[in-house]
């Protein structure tokens, strides 16, 4: 068995916390508590693209 945060085929949400730390978060698993969705729905590559756009 594959680890979900790893398969590239997957689709992912960017997950953003109270402390401003974003985590990838794969489509399909609850998002924990005190985690909020701010980057909908979409490829890994995109939702990493857009981490790192929010750190710059």
């Amino acid at each position: 068995m594959t680890n979900p945060f790893d398969d590239t085929d997957r689709s992912y949400v960017v997950l953003r916390n109270s402390l401003a730390e974003y985590s990838l978060w794969p489509v399909g698993i609850t998002v924990p508590d005190g985690w909020e969705v701010v980057h909908e729905e979409d490829s890994r590559q995109a939702c990493l693209s857009y981490i790192e756009e929010q750190a710059a």
